[in-house]
């Protein structure tokens, strides 16, 4: 695209040393549809400037509330923003850019509180901008397949779903070694009430819903925080009864030695099967009742148009975490021109996370949390 039929493009967060916001930087620009122009980037001034002009941004800005001001009122100013701060920062920022009008693409999850996640829910409903929320998992090509496959019955009637997603990077106490990315998430005035099930259990739960079509009801967690004086937890169990009388498991770990990002999902129907993970997302197994397991790959004679339409390369070459990130920013364009052309805001989402999700990501982290205080106790979402 050109410069100026590019979507222009803030960021709130993602300065020097920060990991997530590089990625939705990569995310923004693969399908060439955003130019990022302008950025409040750091929790300080001096850092947000320092952060600014290492990428060359045009605009650089102390904090967000002056960028939302002055890109408000200019000619050229962004269109959408990219809210990638720790999870406490996530409502203010928001609400900033909204009442503006101006669209927002959130990291997960969708704050720290359930009393900001209400809050963001208003914000929302009272703007006529785009809230999106990068549940950049949901972008895969082949979770789009296992989707489109239990929607037309292929599995049958859903029973059981089977969702993990350890990591071991929290296996010894790394925020006591000073790296950033360990400080905030092991801290609850910055991460929130929840530990793994906040950083990476919400996503196991939601490609669980998102892939079943289903929704969690009700829950029994059994929390753990191994690390040596960690208040959050860094490994969960939680059982989960869905609507229509599925049952399933989740865990995640973030202290479990040899996995490195080991998301998985299992769906198991009246029909038949299917399981994909993370780690080799090019495949999707699919086991009829009966029959022998079949392989079905990215861009293979097996995968379907709701793969292929978000496949990128040629067969037998891997795609994944950045391509689902974009993926995600590639559906968020389509959407943002679409209302710009007079789309309802609803038709214009599609498959793209949003508030619902970030609200049901947070009853899930919530839950968890209450459950585990009471010993495990099933609690209602």
């Amino acid at each position: 695209m050109s410069q100026s039929e590019r979507i222009q493009l803030g960021m709130v967060g993602g300065g020097n040393d920060a990991f997530i916001g590089g990625v939705h930087r990569i995310a923004s620009r693969i399908d060439d549809q955003f130019e990022l122009v302008a950025g409040a980037l750091s929790s300080t001034a001096e850092k947000s400037r320092a952060s600014g002009k290492a990428l060359g941004l045009p605009r650089i800005y102390d904090d967000f509330n002056q960028m939302a001001t002055q890109e408000a009122k200019l000619d050229n100013g962004i269109n959408a923003v990219s809210i990638v701060t720790p999870n406490h920062m996530h409502f203010a920022a928001t609400k900033e850019f909204l009442q503006r009008g101006i669209h927002v693409i959130c990291d997960k999850p969708l704050t720290s509180t359930m009393q900001e996640a209400q809050a963001m829910r208003v914000a929302v409903d009272g703007s006529k901008a785009l809230f999106i929320l990068t549940h950049n998992y949901t972008g895969y090509p082949m979770i789009r397949q296992a989707k489109a496959m239990v929607e037309a019955g292929d599995l049958g009637d859903i029973r059981i779903v089977q969702a993990e997603y350890p990591q071991d990077w929290l296996t010894t106490s790394l925020e006591k070694e000073g790296l950033k990315q360990a400080e905030w998430r092991t801290d609850p005035a910055r991460s929130g009430a929840g530990g793994s099930i906040g950083d990476i259990g919400t996503h196991a739960h939601n490609l669980a819903c998102f892939v079943s079509g289903l929704t969690v009801e009700t829950l029994a967690a059994d929390l753990q925080s191994f690390g040596s004086g960690r208040t959050l937890d860094d490994n969960a169990h939680v059982m989960l009864r869905f609507g229509g009388g599925a049952r399933g498991m989740l865990w995640s770990s973030q202290v479990a030695p040899g996995n490195e990002n080991g998301l998985k999902l299992r769906v198991f129907g009246t029909k038949a099967g299917i399981e994909w993970c993370q780690e080799d997302p090019n495949y999707l197994w699919f086991t009829a009742q009966g029959k022998p397991k079949q392989l079905m790959t990215r861009s293979g004679s097996g995968a379907n148009d709701n793969a292929n339409a978000v496949s990128r390369i040629p067969a037998g070459h891997p795609e994944g975490y950045l391509e689902g990130f974009a993926t995600l920013y590639s559906e968020a364009a389509d959407a943002i021109n679409a209302v710009q052309n007079g789309a309802s805001r609803t038709s214009a989402m599609g498959l793209l996370p949003g508030i619902e999700e970030g609200l049901a990501g947070m009853a899930f982290i919530n839950g968890c949390v209450e459950s585990a205080a009471q010993n495990s106790a099933w609690v209602k979402l």
